[in-house]
């Protein structure tokens, strides 16, 4: 990458940039090069040092891919000094891909065909336009492979649109036509209008915006319905000032041939550049809506991770339900299991007194200093039910919190919880991590993907491997902003904190309780495979 140019961009000195790409390349995370290398970057934040690595993902990518087409062209034969001087050159992935469409392995297109029969030199004086005798040396390529004069015509156009479509000029002019000006059009798929399913985007069965002005919630909404089949998506600009371009940039002369340019150009345009310039639109909307919504699932999953915890407390958790009746289980003030049984205070049970009897008692025995209520089915029901059954602990200070619950039951399930309650049941495992979740949020949701603990609307539709990506940075800043306790993190917390990982977190915990605690940083070097670099 252009350090220059990517530096002036950012508004940054190149030293910076540099210095930032040379910590990166050393393998140093956001956060540790944000916190504790001020003074290598000049002071940059997390948020810098994130686009910088962001920029040099991309900048990689572009080179990786710019090799691979020189290579690809190079090695057909067909890498010409002014091909190689305009694809290295590119400064973007669309003009990279503009270059290598004409070279680009693909099924036998009609053009392909039609150069079989050896019309090709016919194409060529067509699309030149300068032989006002062009369409009447047709018939000399009329012969086996080829039955009439309609038919060499017509596979002359055929070539002609490819080459059309595969102009890289072209491409990039009405490129920055559908970009100024396409229009998007939704509609509901055929017999589809009223299915019941379908009516929740009743809102989007006849609409149409432009496209650089279609809110990201809106386009995931219609994505959706389209995934679904219950929606139709097309994106198209002004076609008239399309046909501007395509007769200014391939119609030379007043002529028969220029005539037939014209039937191939709109037929290009139809079947071959249209459908492609669509695609490409679609695409980058969607690219850009999964940015933005990401964006804001990260934000709320940081807000979720960095909670107020409420600390060393005594909890007595619930997991609300109806049939199957509430979870409740008892935490010690360092989060360890000391009870668990279920309470029936709903339908269809309605055992409402022994409920109550418990709960009372629990809160008695264990000194209980907080309630943690699950937000998910029964919720609001179970919360009315434990303020009337506590009433009076509640008076003297007992604190009650809804929790939210996303996640609950991925975690009660995973390997995670496995390994902590080899022993107890899902159910359980789910009540536990609402508890802890009031008790450390941060601890607790670390153990669980990101994507699972609910935070936002779109999340299973948008890119789901940048999402991860973002959500584990959100995971990794807020661990490293906060900080850990080296004597009582899980190895989960722990393999957040820049310069460990899973491997070396396990052998912290492992060497931890081998010593019984560190009371000094430098024991980590004595840490099996935790060496100078890590530390």
């Amino acid at each position: 990458m252009n350090a220059e140019v990517f530096a002036k961009e950012m508004g940054l000195k190149s030293w910076q940039l540099k210095a930032v790409l040379k910590l990166l390349q050393e393998g140093a995370t956001l956060p540790f090069i944000a916190r504790y290398r001020k003074e290598a970057t000049g002071n940059l934040d997390e948020l810098q040092v994130g686009e910088i690595k962001d920029r040099a993902e991309k900048a990689e990518a572009l080179e990786k891919r710019r090799e691979f087409i020189l290579a690809q062209i190079e090695e057909l034969g067909k890498l010409t000094p002014e091909l190689r001087k305009l694809i290295v050159e590119a400064t973007d992935i669309q003009t990279l891909e503009d270059l290598y469409l004409p070279y680009k392995a693909r099924r036998k297109t009609r053009a392909d065909i039609a150069r079989e029969k050896g019309l090709e030199p016919l194409a060529r004086l067509i699309y030149d336009q300068r032989d006002p005798r062009a369409l009447q040396k047709v018939k000399d390529f009329v012969g086996d492979a080829v039955a009439t004069e309609d038919d060499a015509l017509q596979g002359a156009r055929d070539i002609i649109a490819e080459w059309i479509n595969e102009d890289a000029p072209l491409r990039s002019k009405l490129r920055q036509l559908f970009d100024q000006d396409a229009h998007l059009y939704c509609k509901h798929a055929r017999g589809k209008k009223d299915v019941e399913e379908a009516q929740k985007f009743r809102d989007y069965f006849d609409h149409h915006e432009p496209l650089k002005r279609t809110a990201g919630h809106r386009f995931l909404a219609m994505m959706r319905g389209v995934e679904l089949g219950f929606l139709k998506l097309s994106v198209s600009p002004d076609e008239d000032r399309a046909a501007y371009i395509l007769k200014k940039h391939c119609l030379r002369g007043y002529s028969d041939a220029t005539d037939q340019v014209r039937l191939a150009m709109a037929d290009a345009y139809d079947r071959l550049l249209q459908p492609s310039l669509e695609n490409e639109m679609i695409a980058a909307t969607k690219e850009k809506a999964d940015e933005e919504a990401i964006g804001v699932f990260a934000t709320n999953a940081k807000q979720l991770l960095l909670a107020p915890p409420l600390g060393e407390k005594r909890v007595l958790a619930l997991d609300p339900g109806f049939r199957t009746g509430c979870k409740a289980v008892v935490l010690s003030e360092y989060g360890d299991l000391l009870l668990h049984e279920a309470i029936f205070p709903h339908e269809p049970q309605f055992q409402t007194q022994k409920s109550t009897e418990s709960l009372q008692n629990w809160v008695e025995k264990y000194r209980i200093e907080a309630i943690a209520i699950g937000n998910g089915t029964a919720g609001r029901e179970t919360d009315a039910f434990v303020r009337i059954a506590l009433k009076e602990q509640i008076a003297q200070g007992l604190q009650v919190y809804m929790v939210n619950e996303s996640g609950a039951s991925i975690y009660s399930a995973s390997a995670v919880a496995r390994e902590e309650f080899p022993k107890e049941d899902v159910t359980v495992r789910g009540a536990v991590s609402i508890g802890r979740r009031l008790k450390d949020p941060l601890a607790e949701l670390v153990k669980i993907d990101p994507k699972s603990i609910g935070v936002g609307q779109y999340q299973h539709d948008v890119n789901q491997s940048l999402l991860q990506k973002r959500l584990d940075a959100v995971v990794e800043s807020a661990v490293n902003g906060v900080g850990v306790n080296l004597n009582t993190a899980s190895k989960h917390l722990l393999s957040y904190v820049s310069g460990l990982g899973p491997v070396l977190a396990k052998n912290i915990v492992e060497y931890r309780e081998k010593v019984g605690g560190f009371v000094k940083r430098s024991q980590l070097m004595d840490v099996p495979r935790l060496g100078g670099k890590a530390f």
